[in-house]
This record gives C-alpha cells, sequence and structure tokens, in this order.
C-alpha cells in the first residue's frame, strides 16, 4: 500500500508550508512544491502525480488556472485538481470554473476542507461519487489502483500487485505481494470495476490475477498462486481455465 502523491502548487511560502505539514500529517507524500508556472509543469511531468492542490495565483497571476487549463489539454496527462486562492474576484472564479477543478477553497486553508477536498476530487475525477462517506463502501477503483480510506487519508494499491481476493463478510479481503488488508466493499461490487481480462472468480468467495497463476489442479479443486498461495476451485468457475492454451 502506497500514500497518495499530492504536487502543491504555491507561490506563497507560509502557505505551502503549512499543506506540506498537514498533507504529511496525514500521510499523503508530497512530490513537491512549486512557485512557478514552469516549475509547476516540469514537477507535474516527472512526478507520480496522483493529485493537486493548485494556487490559482503565483507571482500576482492568474497562472495556475493557465497550469489547470495546459494539462487539460493534453491526452491521458489529466489529474484530478483542487484551487486554493484568496481572490473574491468573480471573473477569476468563472474561469477558474471552466477547467472543471474539484474543488475551489477560499484560504486561508482549513486543514479538513482540505483532507475532504482531495477525497472528492479522487472520487469525481474516477467517477464513483460519494463513495468515501459511504457507510458501505470505502474504496474507489482506477485503471490501476485502488484508492482506500484509512482514517483520515487516502492510500493506494497497485492493481497489478493483487494476488487474489477473498471475501470476508461485508469485506474483502486484499492479498498482494507485499501485505493483506480489508476493504469494506462487495466482490460484485469490485467486479464491476476490474477488468475481467485479468481477474476471474474460482469460487464465490474468491478471485484471482490470473498473472499470478503458477498451477491449475482441476483433480484437486485448487489453483496455486505466487508466494505459494492457494485458491478453491468450485466446479461452477472450472471453465475460467478454458482460456488458457494448454498443451498436452
Amino acid at each position: 500500500m502506497d500514500n497518495i502523491n499530492v504536487l502543491i502548487i504555491e507561490d506563497t511560502i507560509a502557505e505551502s508550508d503549512a499543506l506540506v505539514a498537514v498533507l504529511s500529517m496525514y500521510n499523503y507524500n508530497v512530490v513537491g512544491v512549486a512557485r512557478t508556472f514552469a516549475e509547476a509543469l516540469q514537477l507535474f511531468y516527472s512526478k507520480p502525480v496522483d493529485v493537486l492542490v493548485i494556487d490559482v495565483f503565483l507571482d500576482g497571476n492568474p497562472e495556475g488556472i493557465t497550469f489547470a487549463e495546459t494539462i487539460n489539454a493534453v491526452p491521458d496527462a489529466a489529474k484530478p485538481f483542487v484551487f486554493l486562492t484568496s481572490s473574491r474576484d468573480r471573473q477569476i472564479f468563472e474561469r477558474a470554473k471552466l477547467t472543471q477543478p474539484y474543488s475551489f477553497l477560499m484560504k486561508p486553508f482549513n486543514e479538513l476542507e482540505i483532507l475532504y477536498a482531495l477525497e472528492m476530487a479522487v472520487e469525481k475525477f474516477y467517477k464513483q461519487p460519494n463513495v468515501f462517506l459511504s457507510e458501505d463502501q470505502d474504496t474507489v477503483i482506477s485503471q490501476d489502483y485502488l484508492f482506500i480510506k484509512k482514517n483520515k487519508a487516502l492510500k493506494k494499491v497497485l492493481l497489478s500487485d493483487i494476488i487474489y481476493v477473498e471475501v470476508e463478510d461485508r469485506y474483502c479481503k486484499i492479498v498482494t505481494e507485499h501485505e493483506k488488508f480489508l476493504i469494506l466493499l462487495s466482490l460484485t461490487k469490485l467486479m464491476e470495476l476490474l477488468n475481467p481480462k485479468v481477474f476471474c472468480r474460482t469460487h464465490r468467495n474468491f478471485l484471482i490475477n490470473i498473472d499470478k497463476i503458477i498451477e491449475i489442479i482441476p483433480q484437486d479443486n485448487l489453483v496455486w498462486l505466487k508466494n505459494n498461495h492457494n485458491v478453491i476451485l468450485s466446479d461452477k468457475y472450472k471453465d475460467f481455465a478454458n482460456q488458457f492454451r494448454i498443451l498436452k
């Protein structure tokens, strides 16, 4: 499980230091602080960024908005971002709104507002609204990661690291190459969001990453997986093995 990578674009040192302190306290990983438009672009394209906090004004000019316009215009470069500003100018707000920020917060920022804004940004960007406010779900799923609400922060898990998933009551136990953890999400819902070409069901309680298969033993109703894990292969789901080319 990794920390969420946040890029801060803020030219006021006191404000950026306060943001770094708050985000670090809640285990977000600040990958950099940009003071200018040029620095922002350089960091954005050289660092692994999951979400951004952007000051609307840099050195007195609305270059935070220009930066947002720039990354939105590049295919596959867009990331969720939150605007911060002390400006009350309606025209600036209207221009900023066109970039489709996920929140627009006034300075001085409030700690909880920033934390909530980052959660909302991830939810909305991946089109899975109200997940972190729900009583029966705590996980947003992207093409590459699980974003999991843990305490007051978000964590991420690389989907390709998952070996298998097992149902435990209302939870799914995720077993990766590095650790195990529980998410508050049904297996049915998880399957709707995962790539069926990569994740297959072998039993009503098990979902496996087919890239982690070591051996399939139909006569024993078992599938052996990487790191010496094994899961049940029930008769109902034995047909999943037909997708593999088997040499005899």
